[in-house]
């Protein structure tokens, strides 16, 4: 009995340090440059799958640090009165997609029978920015921990498949580099999953989404506030995303500062190999229990939301310019 309990514990032992081996491995490649961001995703989701994920008490953290920084380090390679020219063309089809994507999350949960909570969560999330905003909302509605795991759990699947699925359809379509960096700014959850389908469209689409979705994600202020009302809570604090001042003034220091020029491209790449690694970590969150803990309901209710978003989208871009 002791020597099969003590070959089942080398065995596992061997597992974990396996599992650590190949994620490290993974890493490197992600940071050699040698796996694009798309493919780092796809292999994230393979390798919890398959082999589990040895380090998914940090994920988190590392997910939240590495997005920020690699936003950031994006700014370094934009120019600001292109930037914000792009801002301004899609701040009313912001401002529409955010309210009528409420709205309809809103009559979809009363449809579907969504529990309250992760409806709004998934609506806000697919309105504003993804997990970005379900961890600003969580703690304004007191969502507890399997809510909130549900909807971000919508968002990361739907994230996933948009990586693959915008450019395909963008390219399909004939879409300039301007019309598909608006458009997935507005119909793409996460910005991760944003910048990394807009940088494999073209350097114009990524400075045009970037700009466009990080703009949006200022809503989560009023959003949040908002939600506190309707919720009637007026206890919790806003989580407010500071970093996106850093990116505005990244973006102000290239563009305007010659100097910054010298060192501005190597912290780009620096900010895409952050990317790259920062939808890897995403992917290695996507196990088979996520995808049967989400149930039904709510995956219902992300979908047919993020069509709709998209459709609206698409529709107003193409004929509405």
């Amino acid at each position: 009995m002791k020597t099969s309990q003590h070959v089942a514990s080398q065995l596992f032992e061997i597992n974990h340090y396996l599992q650590r081996a190949i994620f490290i491995v993974i890493l490197l490649l992600c940071f050699a440059s040698i796996i694009s961001p798309p493919v780092a995703l796809l292999i994230g989701v393979v390798m919890v799958n398959v082999f589990g994920n040895p380090f998914i008490e940090f994920n988190h953290k590392a997910i939240t640090f590495l997005l920020q920084f690699s936003v950031v380090g994006l700014g370094f390679g934009m120019n600001a009165s292109n930037a914000f020219s792009a801002g301004k063309e899609g701040f009313v089809l912001t401002i529409a997609s955010i309210f009528s994507t409420l709205i309809f999350g809103f009559l979809l949960g009363k449809w579907l029978k969504t529990e309250k909570n992760t409806s709004h969560l998934i609506s806000c999330g697919t309105a504003i920015c993804g997990g970005s905003a379900i961890a600003a909302i969580s703690p304004v509605i007191k969502s507890n921990e399997n809510q909130t795991s549900i909807a971000l759990g919508v968002i990361f699947i739907l994230n996933s498949i948009a990586l693959f699925a915008f450019p395909f359809i963008g390219h399909q379509l004939g879409l300039s580099q301007k019309d598909f960096g608006i458009w997935c700014a507005i119909a793409i959850h996460d910005t991760s999953s944003v910048v990394g389908a807009a940088n494999k469209y073209g350097a114009e689409a990524l400075q045009i989404a970037t700009t466009v979705k990080l703009a949006r994600a200022l809503w989560i202020i009023p959003i949040s506030l908002l939600t506190a009302v309707i919720f009637k809570n007026k206890s919790s604090k806003i989580k407010i995303p500071y970093f996106i001042g850093l990116f505005i003034l990244a973006m102000l220091l290239n563009s305007y500062v010659p100097k910054v020029s010298v060192f501005a491209p190597y912290v780009v790449n620096v900010a895409k190999i952050g990317l790259t690694i920062t939808l890897f970590l995403i992917g290695a969150t996507l196990n088979i229990n996520t995808l049967k803990s989400v149930g039904v309901k709510p995956l219902l209710q992300g979908i047919f939301l993020w069509i709709f978003i998209a459709a609206l989208a698409l529709v107003s871009i193409l004929y509405f310019g």
